[in-house]
């Protein structure tokens, strides 16, 4: 999925996880919010980075330019562009 649209400074993205999944993915839901399947489990931030690196991808930016600003432990998260 392309979100280079959505690449803009100050932005934040309220996703929804799903980890441990034996597909990783990225889709936008009915209601708009993005959803993120990682194969990674969420144990010691894995999961965490593996969101984060997907999300850069899909925006076309580093995965640095990304901040989690809330769910550390949570699967629902919010993500601040840089």
């Amino acid at each position: 999925m392309d979100l280079r649209d959505l690449a803009v400074s100050g932005t934040t993205f309220a996703i929804r996880v799903s980890p441990g999944a034996r597909r990783a993915g990225l889709s936008r839901g009915e209601d708009g919010q993005l959803r993120v399947v990682v194969t990674a489990v969420p144990e010691k931030g894995r999961a965490n980075d593996a969101v984060r690196r997907m999300l850069a991808k899909a925006l076309g930016v580093a995965p640095t330019r990304l901040t989690l600003l809330r769910g550390q432990t949570s699967r629902d998260k919010l993500f601040r562009l840089d």
